[in-house]
């Protein structure tokens, strides 16, 4: 296959047809791939989408379009389903798209044309050029881009997302990291290559509402953080020195006041502040530790990042194994892990 477009679904029952009918208009521009593999990975969904992307695969298609539905046994996260996508991908080029129909299939295909036009280029990225959010989402999103390339130890494109295009080596590279906690943004600039960034406007959402809520946004990009610097480990020996030096400075003072003024000492207020000081300081150390600690504790377990249900495969008329009938559809049970 020319290109694998990687679909990570979750309750996105409504969506999965207008995505394929979008996708196979798409088929006939003039940027298209010559073959197309689209995987759809339903993560633990609990509403049809499975089901739906199964009668989808039942109607007729392009005979240069291929699908294959990967459901996983439960909700591991977007995270696991795109390294599901990743893994069972064909293509010599690959991209990741979301099924709600805010970003366009012939987004995904521009990217793959420019990336066949410019062979000294590995992955194009796609920049939102406006979010359709509420303004305190947005600031809080803003200020995470400038807080990580401060303190990480690498940089992330401001308003930065998972729909991109990228050759089969960037695919290689992001699969040769088996960590537990994914956070792709940061996967794709560790590993590098050179990248080309486009802008796209997002389209409202077809149907359904969006799962990730501010809580879920938030320890999301806390863990990016985690995951790609230790500066909070450095932010407890900064504090802790400077929660020191204060301890000392006051000590000092109220020596001196004590020596040469002759005042009482000031007793309990003081000491109470000074002890409440040093607990939220310590509380704070061990949450950080905890959170650190915690990440090598399962890491270490070696715990799969996800595990395949079923797998349900129809190839294209073009593809190369005559031993796949076009056309098939019949399901793969399997058990995968990785």
């Amino acid at each position: 296959m020319k290109l694998s477009l990687i679909i990570p679904c979750h309750n996105e029952a409504e969506n999965v047809r207008p995505f394929v009918e979008r996708t196979l208009e798409c088929m006939e521009l003039p940027e298209a791939p010559e073959t197309l593999e689209m995987i759809f990975v339903d993560d633990g969904s609990t509403d049809s989408t499975f089901a739906n992307v199964a009668r989808a695969m039942e109607e007729p298609l392009s005979q240069r379009v291929s699908v294959k539905a990967i459901e996983l046994s439960r909700n591991f996260g977007k995270e696991a389903a795109m390294l599901a996508g990743l893994e069972a991908a064909t293509g010599q080029m690959l991209g990741f798209i979301d099924a709600d129909m805010q970003q366009d299939p012939a987004t995904s295909f521009q990217m793959f044309a420019y990336l066949q036009e410019h062979p000294e280029t590995d992955c194009v990225a796609a920049v939102q050029e406006e979010r359709h959010e509420g303004a305190v989402l947005r600031w809080f999103k803003r200020h995470f881009y400038r807080a990580f390339n401060a303190v990480g130890d690498v940089e992330l494109p401001a308003n930065a997302s998972d729909f991109r295009v990228f050759r089969r080596n960037v695919a290689d590279a992001l699969m040769s990291m088996p960590e537990y906690f994914r956070f792709s943004k940061g996967l794709f600039a560790w590993v590098g290559f050179r990248t080309h960034t486009i802008s796209y406007r997002p389209a409202k959402r077809h149907a359904g509402s969006t799962s990730w809520s501010f809580r879920k946004l938030f320890g999301y990009a806390m863990s990016g953080i985690v995951s790609f610097t230790a500066w909070p480990l450095r932010l407890i020996l900064y504090l802790g020195f400077l929660t020191s030096l204060i301890s000392v400075i006051y000590l000092v003072v109220v020596l001196v006041e004590y020596l040469a003024v002759g005042i009482d000492v000031p007793g309990y207020p003081t000491l109470l502040c000074i002890i409440l000081l040093f607990a939220g300081v310590v509380m704070l150390a061990l949450g950080i530790f905890g959170e650190y600690l915690g990440r090598i504790y399962i890491e270490g377990k070696r715990r799969p990042v996800y595990i395949t249900r079923q797998t349900i495969t129809r190839e294209s008329a073009n593809a190369p194994d005559p031993a796949n009938a076009p056309g098939s559809s019949a399901p793969h049970e399997a058990s995968d892990a990785r």
